[in-house]
C-alpha cells in the first residue's frame, strides 16, 4: 500500500460509526461499540495503514553529482581480501545514485569520476584498474599488462557505518577535481 488517502480515513470513520453493533459470539449478546472505542480501533487501523506505507530506511553506498554536468564514476573496493573496482556509473547533473546497494560491507572505498562535458576530473593517489566502456575487474595490479588503464582514485573512510554518500562539486571537496 503506498499510503492512505483522506477519503479512505473518511471511509474507514463513517464505517465505525455505522458498526456500532458487536455480536459476541462467546456469549451470544449483542453490545454497542462506545466512542473510545471506535476511535481507538479507527487510530490502530490508521496507524497500521501509515505504518505500513513507510519506506524502509535504504544502506547504500551513493554518489550525489551537485554539478550541473553529467559524470562518470568508477568504484574501487576490498571484498574478502581482493581488490574490485566497477564502472562507470553515468550520474547526471544535480542528482544522485546508489553504486552499491545495502550495508556496506568495507570500511574504505575509493572513488574515480569525470566530467563528461567539461573534462574534468575527481581523482587521487590509490592506484587501481579502469577500462574505457563498462567493466569490473578483479586485481588492482599489473593494469597494463592486463589491457587495462592506471587510475587514481581517492579514497572515502566511511567509518564503518552501514551506509555513506559522496557529493561530487564543482570545487572538488571530496576529491580533486581538476
Amino acid at each position: 500500500m503506498k499510503g492512505l488517502r483522506a477519503a479512505d480515513a473518511v471511509d474507514l470513520l463513517r464505517w465505525l460509526g455505522e458498526k456500532q453493533v458487536f455480536f459476541n459470539t462467546a456469549t451470544g449478546k449483542s453490545s454497542r461499540m462506545g466512542l473510545k472505542t471506535g476511535l481507538f480501533l479507527f487510530g490502530a487501523v490508521l496507524s497500521a495503514m501509515l505504518l505500513s506505507a513507510a519506506e524502509p530506511a535504504r544502506a547504500d553506498f551513493r554518489i550525489c553529482n551537485d554539478t550541473k554536468s553529467l559524470v562518470g564514476v568508477a568504484l574501487g573496493y576490498s571484498s574478502q581480501g581482493d581488490w574490485t573496482t566497477e564502472g562507470w556509473w553515468q550520474i547526471p547533473g544535480e542528482t544522485c545514485a546508489s553504486l552499491l546497494e545495502g550495508d556496506l560491507n568495507s570500511r574504505y572505498y575509493y572513488i574515480y569520476a569525470e566530467d563528461a562535458d567539461r573534462g574534468g576530473q575527481w581523482r587521487g593517489d590509490i592506484f587501481m584498474c579502469t577500462a574505457n566502456q563498462e567493466f569490473r575487474i578483479e586485481g588492482a595490479n599489473e593494469c597494463f599488462e592486463r589491457g587495462y588503464q592506471k587510475t587514481g582514485f581517492f579514497e572515502i573512510d566511511t567509518e564503518n557505518r552501514d551506509s555513506w554518500m559522496v557529493r561530487l562539486t564543482e570545487t572538488g571537496q571530496n576529491g580533486k577535481f581538476q
